[in-house]
């Protein structure tokens, strides 16, 4: 008999955790107990047995992280899958010859990678590993976002067509993952995809958490999994303890099994004990049957979600680039103490000198500055202008960017500009640490998921595009991950050089997103070297550089005045927009460039 089979007639229960209860089972800490497959094969085979003594149907190879990175190279991480899969098809066996139906399924977390291109490899790598081995049945888990699974699922059904694969991922309790994607619109497009036999959650939530999340979704079509952690931890003495009960633990699994979720499991915390418990639960009581849903029969529909350039209700800035206007934002830094009294003075004159928008970087070169979300709410509430604050992945974790995100938006704040951001100074990094829980393409796919899941409104995303970049067609195939992303738009950086007014009307050509042309004033010889040569992300062409040369300040004030008028209009068939960033605080400066800069429009 096979998994599908064994569905059409039965809910399929999978084991706990695996982690858990060999820590526990062996009184240590194993950050990498894949390589226990090696170091202690017994042991791992006697996890398996305790957890089908307890009533488990499937079990999973102890191969979650076997991955090169975690395992020390390739050949180790192929030791590691082949003696895995070995020892979980040794139990299997020995269960059968017991008269007990078990499955072994090939386990496989998320996979490491800076890129897509390297998180599927290293997926397609440990697959092949596992047909090698004589594979059938596959399961994706705790997965934060879809980016690899769809090749990966495709490359095992070219080699074995009948595999039956599970893609599984792991959401908090408002249904967004680590990577900031929405658990509802992965399933949904994973299902769609004809690949996966099942989808569903796992880790990270409760399972009452889990029942709120996996509601009404059995009901269009879908086959669903759900493995559960055995609760919320708390964390004693270095260690963590999972509280609930095995007793409530599977009556709340039974619950989620009523919804008509046919494949069941636990996740972290639940020991052999969890899994006797809701297997006893399961065969005394009467839940909804599962009916087994042929993978290629059902697609689920998804509402259309309008575009978000189209939403534009309470964004002016936004509205008038829509309409075809040429736009002005301008940047400010916030102050670097605690008192706003200038820079509101600033952002007054600029809005008055005719300023769409003003940015407000968020603590540039990982120096902390006044927070530039908190500033632009101050903007916004008291000035009625338009801001982009930026948001850069440095400093916080999807649950403060998520709170921040919402204060944002119910401060009427409509634009966000999403930058990597800079790094923290090598010396600091014992004091201060870096999070970089998103990069800004992850961090831009959140947004855009916020804007189709909780807001109704939506939050419009620009990024930056280095158009002095030395390698721009790679910074140009990062810009349309990003648009593809959600960003609609892009501020440049400064184009102060032949080569960056190349690079940008590239840009153009290629880009289908809205894009503002960077103008930064230099304000003196000593200004154009310093940034040439210190300032990341600027180019200025030597010529530019020498016209400053024994300028006095008035004169090259006026200069700046006069190659920022030149470099606007070589720009301008290019762009929608311009994107000013105000040196030193010369407001007088800014302001006669925002003169010059309308009356062309004009």
């Amino acid at each position: 008999m096979n998994v599908r089979e064994y569905m059409n007639e039965n809910t399929l229960l999978f084991d706990g955790a695996f982690g858990t209860w060999y820590a526990i089972r062996y009184e240590g800490s194993y950050e990498a107990c894949e390589l226990e497959n090696l170091a202690h094969p017994e042991r791992v085979g006697e996890i398996h047995r305790e957890y089908i003594k307890a009533g488990a149907k499937a079990i999973k190879t102890n191969t979650f992280g076997a991955y090169p990175i975690a395992m020390g190279g390739e050949e180790r991480q192929a030791e590691v899958i082949r003696k895995g899969f070995a020892i979980a098809g040794a139990c299997r066996r020995e269960a059968g010859d017991a008269g007990k139906e078990v499955f072994v399924f090939a386990d496989l977390g998320p996979a490491p990678g800076e890129t897509p291109e390297e998180i599927t490899d290293a997926y397609l790598r440990a697959a092949e590993i596992f047909l090698e081995e004589g594979a059938e049945n596959f399961l994706f888990e705790t997965q934060s976002t879809d980016i690899g699974l769809r090749e990966a699922a495709a490359f095992i059904r070219e080699k074995k067509s009948d595999a039956v694969i599970f893609a599984s991922f792991g959401v908090l309790p408002d249904g967004f993952s680590r990577d900031g994607r929405f658990y509802r619109t992965m399933l949904e497009d994973l299902w769609n995809s004809g690949l996966f036999d099942a989808v569903g959650l796992n880790c990270v939530s409760s399972a009452g958490h889990m029942k709120q999340l996996l509601a009404g979704l059995a009901e269009r079509g879908m086959n669903l999994t759900a493995m559960p952690n055995a609760g919320y931890p708390t964390v004693r003495g270095f260690r963590t303890y999972f509280e609930n009960s095995p007793e409530y633990f599977a009556g709340r699994v039974m619950e989620i099994a009523d919804l008509g979720v046919g494949i069941l499991g636990g996740c972290c915390g639940t020991t052999p004990d969890y899994i006797r418990e809701l297997s006893a639960q399961l065969s005394r009581g009467k839940v909804r049957p599962a009916k087994f849903v042929p993978r290629t029969a059902v697609n689920v529909s998804r509402e259309e979600v309008p575009s978000p350039k189209k939403i534009l209700i309470n964004n002016r800035f936004a509205q008038k680039i829509a309409e075809g206007k040429c736009v002005f934002a301008v940047e400010l830094d916030s102050p670097k103490n605690a008192d706003a009294t200038g820079f509101m003075d600033d952002a007054r004159r600029l809005k008055e000198a005719g300023a769409d928008t003003i940015t407000i970087a968020d603590c540039p070169i990982a120096r902390a500055r006044m927070d530039s979300s908190l500033l632009a709410c101050k903007v916004k509430r008291e000035l009625d202008l338009d801001v982009i604050p930026h948001m850069t992945c440095r400093d916080r974790n999807v649950n403060a960017t998520k709170a921040l995100l919402l204060g944002l938006y119910a401060e009427n704040i409509r634009n966000v500009l999403i930058v990597t951001g800079d790094p923290i100074p090598t010396a600091e990094r014992d004091e201060v640490k870096s999070v970089y829980h998103f990069n800004s393409r992850k961090l831009g796919a959140f947004v855009n998921s916020l804007n189709e899941e909780t807001f109704r409104e939506p939050i419009q995303v620009f990024g930056a595009l280095d158009v002095n970049a030395v390698n721009f067609p790679m910074e140009l195939k990062r810009a349309k991950e990003k648009e593809a992303a959600g960003m609609v738009g892009f501020l440049t950086q400064p184009v102060l050089s032949e080569e960056a007014l190349e690079n940008l009307k590239l840009a153009r050509k290629e880009l289908t997103g809205w894009l503002l042309g960077g103008i930064i004033p230099v304000v003196s010889h000593r200004n154009a070297v310093f940034m040439n040569n210190e300032i990341n992300g600027i180019t200025v062409s030597q010529e530019i550089i020498d016209r400053y040369e024994g300028l006095e300040r008035k004169e090259a004030e006026d200069l700046a005045v006069e190659i920022s008028g030149e470099i606007a209009g070589k720009i301008r068939p290019y762009i929608d927009g311009y994107y000013l960033m105000t040196p030193m605080r010369r407001i007088s400066l800014m302001e006669r460039i925002l003169q010059k800069l309308q009356q062309t429009e004009k």
